[in-house]
């Protein structure tokens, strides 16, 4: 299943959809929802937190992540002393680390990240439970997005620039960004699992306004990998396109 969604930046409808509220299992897009939450508390950021290893499940019990599993180890380096807030979600964000997600998720809690749902609109996306919640997943408790409401949920960031420039620093310069022009600036936020790879991002062109473009797809193409993925040049591809086409998306009312 290939969800794509193509919107002007700062209003206005979608200009292209396809397949847009098709539901697929969120993998890492769902951290932009925690980072929103997390600025919106009211928590210091640069308070220091306990880094540790074991969460509640959505469904009672504990888990824990696996950190074979994490893209990300400078977390992990801190298992069992303490890190500032703000730490954790600069890498949960530019280094997509699992184990950064799931501490700032509990900071906060799922239900302020639902209301950072409900505030940009979404209709049929939720983040419910932490990663490798694996007794929740098994329940049917799942983190769900569509290609529509990642557009609503980047564009409700507008008015936030320092969690936009944060997304500019995403280290993984693949998918969306992979078919764009060497140095085009975008801010965004990909996911990748198994069967699954996602991006959404905002593109800022020199010589256009910017547009919102988010792809979701679930299939065989994806290996899971963050980089080496065929799936994530399906992605660049299609980001490529609409990059020829930038003009057409920023005219439209």
């Amino acid at each position: 299943m290939l969800s794509v969604v193509v919107a002007p930046w700062g209003s206005g409808e979608p200009v292209f959809r396809r397949a847009a509220d098709v539901r697929h299992y969120a993998a890492s897009t769902m951290k932009v929802a925690v980072l929103a939450a997390l600025h919106r508390s009211g928590v210091d950021l640069d308070a220091e937190v306990p880094v540790v290893n074991r969460f509640d499940s959505a469904v009672g019990g504990e888990f824990a992540n696996s950190r074979d599993g994490d893209g990300d180890q400078l977390p992990w380096e801190l298992l069992g002393g303490t890190a500032p807030l703000r730490t954790l979600a600069e890498r949960m964000i530019t280094h997509s680390s699992n184990l950064a997600t799931n501490l700032c998720l509990a900071a906060v809690g799922p239900e302020a990240v639902a209301g950072v749902w409900r505030r940009a609109g979404a209709t049929h996306s939720a983040t419910p439970r932490g990663i490798e919640d694996a007794a929740a997943r098994e329940a049917g408790v799942d983190n769900l997005v569509t290609a529509r409401d990642l557009v609503r949920l980047l564009r409700s960031l507008d008015g936030e620039p320092e969690l936009l420039a944060l997304l500019e620093r995403n280290a993984y310069r693949v998918d969306l960004a992979a078919g764009l022009p060497p140095g085009t600036r975008i801010a965004f936020k990909n996911g990748w699992v198994t069967g699954a790879r996602h991006s959404v991002g905002v593109v800022y062109p020199d010589d256009c306004p910017p547009y919102l473009i988010a792809v979701c797809y679930t299939g065989p193409l994806a290996s899971g990998h963050g980089t080496a993925d065929p799936a994530a040049r399906l992605v660049a591809r299609i980001s490529a396109a609409v990059w020829d086409r930038r003009r057409d998306v920023t005219a439209r009312p």
